[in-house]
């Protein structure tokens, strides 16, 4: 959704001055104030349910304010993802398109209007706002987010749910508002397109605010961190692990604080209690319980209640736990992986590597015995016991059942004090044990999926994204017990934290190959960011022939283009007569006949534009065809 108010200007700030806000009688905001220039990159960070998504809700004017105000730069925009696109039969690129609703409503004006002068202030617009290039730039946003030539043409109804919410990410990005409003944007990402997000906002020209769980985003796409706590809002600059640093050192010195403060308060205490009934030391003791009273108090940081998850370990099992020996795999006659060669034993943390439909999932099926092999062979050990997590599983849980009872379905003849206790070890405490699901948080569900899936004290453990849903303190504690755990690890995740902490060895998965990535994760990102150029051969090699689909594709561009340029030809010929009218030149009309050589002359400066991109993509027809 983006809210257009006209162009904004480069001054300004958004400006949260003493706010407060309530839902269901629980205070969020209580004269919280914040002020981000604009220009900046801002992570909002904070307890699950502390009123991050609140607080952008209230900045887009969706909720009302109890008190305080939010201000913007005169005739901001504001934009952010409020939903998946609907599953219609436009295509990718027309609905990203369409989300910049001002050059879609001058291109609709532009072959209806008749007036030279409208006309020439239409194209004027259109200039301004680099409406020309804008397919090539939405294009560009698609494939960064993971959709190729081919898929951008396809309608929006031909993908999922999680493919669609990317068409959304992609349509607000493309109409670049002036303050962008994110919400977990790199929940339905995969690695590469979490990397390319980054590297997209760092550039992004206007103000970003972004609330995120994701470390690596916060560290490498903001320069400055919103804290929300205890109803109030504190803005640190730098990235999040400096912020991070700020906050640990700001609550030892204020525990430090505390602890002096209650010392002193218990001599004091000590002298009044001692002497208050003794009328030679009555002044001294009235003077002491005076101090106490003028004492303002000191609290200790709150602990933060403590993250965990505890796997149960496995005994241990000779290695290999699985071979792999030349193997394909795939769904009906279509062979998604083949010749596969893969040994993994039960010390392993493997990170699997790779864009979306290149066959994770497929290798994760395989390896959990979900799928079984074409030829070739993959042998087992006969204990191996493996859980299996996947994100798509957290929406299969039982929402009107409590975790308790999931763990009883599981587990019937197992005392309900031990369930309970296995509970409070993925962090789930009495309250949450009793409640049904459909009322947990994500996160809260994420976490009874991940404990019925390392239920059986599995040798191998295969998680899917296991982080969406999971705060910055979560992803600590699973870091935590991955590396304490005495199993296997298969990983695929975008979050590049948990990876570079837990995984020891990273599987390339492209092509319908599965080999060993020998670089870095730090090598990979620069890859997938086009660091990495490839190395010059002495032979030039022959370019890829252009598929139809491309040449089309092309000869549609050409014919936009050429339709461009006549349409302003036509406009520049109706501006010429209206110069060429001796009446425009008599007494009194110079400011009139200014007015329009300036509209001509802006037709020119279009028209050589338009001719420019006219011949670019003629030369690159020529070049397709060739």
């Amino acid at each position: 959704m983006t809210l257009r108010f006209g162009s904004v200007s480069s001054a300004g700030m958004l400006k949260i001055s003493e706010i407060s806000y309530a839902v269901e009688g629980r205070p969020l905001f209580d004269g919280a104030s914040a002020f981000i220039p604009t220009g900046h990159k801002v992570g909002l960070v904070g307890p699950n349910g502390a009123g991050k998504t609140t607080l952008f809700r209230l900045i887009r004017g969706e909720l009302t304010l109890e008190g305080g105000s939010i201000t913007l730069p005169a005739k901001a925009r504001i934009g952010g993802v409020a939903q998946e696109v609907p599953g219609s039969e436009v295509s990718l690129i027309d609905t990203v398109l369409a989300a910049d609703t001002e050059r879609a409503a001058l291109l609709a004006e532009a072959d209806t209007a008749t007036d030279p002068a409208r006309i020439a202030d239409i194209q004027t617009r259109l200039a301004d706002i680099d409406a020309w290039s804008a397919e090539a730039r939405a294009a560009a946003i698609l494939k960064g987010l993971g959709f190729d030539d081919a898929e951008q043409r396809m309608p929006c109804s031909a993908f999922s749910g999680g493919w669609r919410m990317r068409v959304a990410l992609a349509a607000v990005l493309f109409s670049a508002p002036d303050l962008l409003l994110l919400d977990e944007p790199t929940n339905y990402l995969d690695l590469e397109g979490a990397v390319w997000l980054e590297t997209y906002l760092a550039r992004y020209p206007h103000t970003v605010l972004i609330i995120s769980h994701d470390r690596g985003l916060l560290n490498r796409a903001v320069g400055s961190i919103l804290h929300l706590e205890n109803r109030q809002l504190t803005l640190y600059q730098g990235p999040y692990d400096q912020f991070a640093r700020q906050r640990a050192e700001q609550r030892a010195v204020q525990a430090a604080m505390a602890k002096k403060q209650d010392a002193r308060r218990a001599h004091l205490q000590s002298f009044v209690d001692r002497f208050k009934a003794k009328a030679s030391k009555a002044k001294q003791a009235q003077s002491r319980v005076k101090m106490l009273e003028k004492m303002t108090p000191i609290a200790a940081p709150e602990e933060q209640a403590r993250r965990v998850f505890t796997f149960p370990d496995p005994e241990e099992l000779p290695p290999p736990i699985i071979n792999v020996e030349g193997a394909s795999v795939g769904y009906g006659d279509i062979i998604v992986l083949k010749q596969l060669n893969l040994r993994i034993d039960q010390d392993d943390r493997i990170a699997l590597l790779g864009k979306n439909g290149q066959g994770k999932s497929t290798l994760s099926k395989l390896l959990s015995g979900r799928l079984e092999t074409r030829d070739g062979r993959m042998v087992q050990s006969s204990k191996l016991r493996i859980g299996y997590f996947a994100q798509h599983q957290v929406d299969e849980l039982h929402i009107d059942e409590t975790p308790l009872q999931h763990l009883q379905r599981e587990r019937p003849d197992t005392a309900q004090s031990k369930l309970r206790a296995q509970l409070a070890g993925f962090g789930l405490g009495p309250d949450q044990a009793e409640t049904v699901v459909a009322r947990l948080s994500g996160g809260q569900k994420a976490r009874l999926s991940l404990l019925l899936a390392t239920l059986d004290a599995p040798h191998l453990l295969i998680l899917d994204e296991p982080t969406n849903h999971l705060d910055i303190e979560s992803r600590e504690a699973l870091v935590e017990a991955l590396t304490a755990y005495s199993g296997a690890v298969i990983l695929v995740s975008h979050d590049m934290h948990l990876l570079g902490l837990v995984a020891d060895r990273l599987w390339l998965v492209k092509d319908g190959a599965v080999t060993p990535y020998q670089d870095d994760l730090e090598a990979y990102r620069k890859m997938l960011l086009g660091a990495d150029k490839p190395a010059k051969t002495a032979e030039k090699p022959k370019p890829k022939r252009a598929s139809r689909d491309q040449v089309m594709a092309l000869r549609s561009e050409v014919r936009k283009c050429e339709a461009r340029v006549e349409k302003l030809n036509e406009m520049r010929d109706k501006l010429a007569t209206k110069l060429a009218d001796p009446a425009l030149y008599e007494e009194g009309k110079a400011g009139e006949a200014d007015v329009w050589q300036r509209k001509y002359a802006e037709v020119m400066e279009g028209l050589d534009r338009a001719e420019a991109l006219w011949i670019a993509a003629l030369e690159k027809l020529e070049t397709a065809e060739a």
